[in-house]
């Protein structure tokens, strides 16, 4: 066969492919047997083996499984995927309707989906082509998984327009191919998978994809990451538009008219939950307008144009066999109930937070006991109550001790607080705490530094403190248990890598007392340096949006202590970073630019910028660029081919600019 005739067959061997896949995998209506599937495949295979220079990424072969990859990549999302705020019952979704109809007017309707309880994933399309996938991360930087996802048969590898665009979805493990997969690691004396959650987010962070794809995964894909660009108006018409390109979405939803149809869709499911193929922890309600999702905004964290209901916790009765203490980095006292195992919504459960020693004289908890267990949001497992009336006599009190049981220091209850302290700084279980606290993903993210290694590495006398990390070589590494020489090579190089992050996963890294995840980048964003934070006064720093006077009063006094300037010296002679990487936001206070304290709409497209650098530009000069257009949009920038926001900007009357016009004030 000529190179000709094999790129003719090969055409026609994929395009079939493709159209058997998408029957049989999106639309669950397969037009032929397996058995003509797998012998079309067999033949594509051994073509693009015998023409390896016909082979295409979006070939349905590369669905087989791809090189054995040695780490994933990091890949910053173009548009951020925020978490859901909750709702555990049906006042928390009025309350919700009610904080919605406050701020965008009562002409509302939702969109109720279900929500799929596997792993987020955002898909990039380039003219058609999928390009990359990566899983949520911390909702900015998330992980290159592009290879796993192509295992999965219901993503489309080209989509039917050539269209570039950002997708939302989730990808999960079928309830069948969860039970064959604990089947096969059950034969093979292997540990099982607690539930399909975690079976899928395992398979898609294995770095052979021939493993993701012998695990037999799917995906329902949510929604748009900028659908206003697309140029759809409603959440519900960007799923429909995701269906016309050929993806996967979950044909289980609903467009409602006002929140009663909502409580009335989310109760349907309560009871049919069980009979679904795939695993469900909720439902998810959006405000479908995509106007009035962009007047309403977001938090830090999530949008208030969304919220996910979750499903009432499934409870059970175990007995408590024991009260375990554990000592946290701020060296906060808390007790864990030790269970005698059960299985609570899909997993086996042996330990649940008991918070504090009020909490188990509140529910009147002995040792002994028969308590009720549940899953809070599904997720986290706690002691409910006491079945007093099922007491023998045997059950035992509890007493919080009187000292602390890694070193022995007295306890304190400071003034205002529940908590039991150890206020011992040189507490080695304070100290391992703060390790681990150090290395974990909001912070500095070293990946292959888990809590195993670090307790190994601190109780081989290691490290001491965070500034050890760095000081850590190839020899004391491959004398740990399990650690390999590839092993201690990606561990050394994300180390290295670390060193570059920027300011802010330093400052929560170090764990300051009250200074969460987004006030460090608050504060990075203001100081810039650490060494402009260390000399901040108290003034200076309640002067801060969100820094209040107890934070205020922490970072100064954490900055007080000597060992800390000794630590960041350190840190800084190892060679981490020690400065704020990103754009520090302009307040309209701060710049006389004409697009100061405005609000501003990019629609599209831009020939001498992209769209990321026009938004970028426009924030340093004190604007706040947004997604549509609305009343409260003040500017339009309208490249070529604008569309519906070009539309209704000129029926509301608002200031239309061209690119030429963007370029001259910019360059101002």
């Amino acid at each position: 066969m000529d190179l000709q005739t094999a790129a003719t067959k090969i055409e026609e061997l994929r395009s079939l492919l493709n159209l058997y896949g998408y029957e049989y995998y999106v639309l669950d209506k397969p037009s032929v047997p397996d058995a003509e599937y797998d012998k079309l495949m067999h033949e594509l295979l051994e073509l693009e083996d015998k023409f390896p220079e016909l082979k295409t990424p979006d070939s349905p072969s590369v669905r087989v499984g791809g090189p054995v990859l040695d780490v994933f990549e990091k890949v910053e999302h173009r548009t951020p995927m925020l978490s859901l705020g909750n709702a555990f019952n049906e006042e928390d979704l009025r309350d919700f309707d009610r904080r919605v109809r406050q701020s965008a007017g009562d002409n509302i309707s939702y969109v109720a989906e279900l929500k799929i309880d596997g792993l987020a994933v955002s898909l990039r399309y380039e003219n058609g082509l999928f390009v990359q996938g990566a899983t949520r991360g911390d909702g900015t930087i998330g992980e290159d998984i592009t290879a796993n996802l192509k295992t999965i048969n219901a993503i489309p590898l080209r989509l039917r327009e050539d269209v570039s665009i950002e997708v939302r979805g989730e990808a999960y493990m079928p309830k069948r191919s969860f039970e064959a997969l604990n089947k096969l690691r059950e034969e093979r004396g292997e540990e099982l998978f607690a539930n399909p959650r975690n079976a899928a987010a395992g398979s898609l962070r294995q770095l052979d994809p021939k493993i993701a794809a012998s695990r037999k995964l799917d995906v329902f894909l949510y929604g748009i990451g900028n659908p206003a660009e697309i140029g759809v108006e409603a959440h519900s018409e960007g799923l429909d538009y995701l269906d016309h390109l050929g993806f996967k979405t979950n044909k289980e939803r609903r467009r409602c008219a006002a929140i009663e149809d909502v409580i009335e869709f989310v109760n349907s499911w309560v009871d049919k939950r069980p009979h679904l193929p795939y695993e469900i922890d909720g439902i998810v309600i959006k405000v479908d307008s995509l106007t009035q999702q962009a007047d309403l905004g977001t938090t830090a964290k999530s949008p208030r144009w969304a919220i996910a209901y979750k499903f009432p916790a499934e409870e059970v009765v175990t007995t408590l066999l024991e009260i375990e203490l554990s000592v946290g980095r701020t060296g906060v006292i808390t007790p864990t109930a030790i269970l005698e195992p059960v299985k609570v919504a899909g997993t086996t459960v042996q330990r649940a937070s008991l918070h504090n020693e009020d909490l188990i004289r509140e529910k009147d908890i002995k040792i002994g006991d028969k308590v009720v267990v549940k899953k809070a949001g599904d997720i986290i497992p706690e002691v409910v109550n006491v079945l007093a009336d099922q007491r023998t006599g045997d059950e035992v009190d509890f007493l919080m001790p009187t000292h602390c049981p890694e070193c022995d220091s007295d306890l304190v209850r400071l003034e205002g607080e529940v908590a039991l302290r150890c206020i011992n700084p040189k507490c080695p279980a304070q100290i391992r705490e703060g390790l681990i606290h150090f290395v974990s993903r909001d912070a500095m993210n070293i990946e292959g530094l888990g809590e195993k290694v670090i307790s190994q590495l601190f109780a081989e006398k290691l490290i001491s403190d965070v500034a050890d990390i760095y000081k850590l070589t190839r020899e004391q590494l491959l004398a740990l248990e399990r650690m390999g020489e590839k092993s201690v090579s990606n561990l050394l190089k994300a180390i290295e890598t670390s060193k570059g992050n920027s300011l802010e996963k330093l400052l929560f890294g170090l764990g300051i007392r009250l200074v969460g995840a987004k006030a460090a980048k608050t504060l990075a964003q203001q100081f810039v340096t650490m060494e402009k934070l260390a000399q901040a006064t108290k003034e200076e720093l309640v002067s801060i949006n969100e820094i209040g006077a107890k934070m205020a009063d922490s970072i100064v006094t954490f900055f007080e202590q000597e060992e800390a300037g000794e630590l960041i010296n350190e840190l800084a002679a190892a060679g981490v970073n020690m400065e704020y990487k990103g754009a520090r936001p302009v307040s309209p206070e701060e710049s006389d630019s004409i697009f100061a304290g405005k609000t501003v709409v990019l629609t599209g497209k831009m020939e001498q910028l992209s769209r990321n650098e026009a938004k970028e530009k426009i924030e340093a000069l004190g604007g706040n660029v947004a997604g549509s257009v609305s009343k409260k949009t003040h500017l339009v920038i309208a490249g070529e081919d604008a569309g519906s926001k070009l539309t209704k900007a000129q029926e509301l009357g608002i200031e239309v600019w061209d690119e030429e016009r963007l370029l001259e004030e910019l360059n101002k």
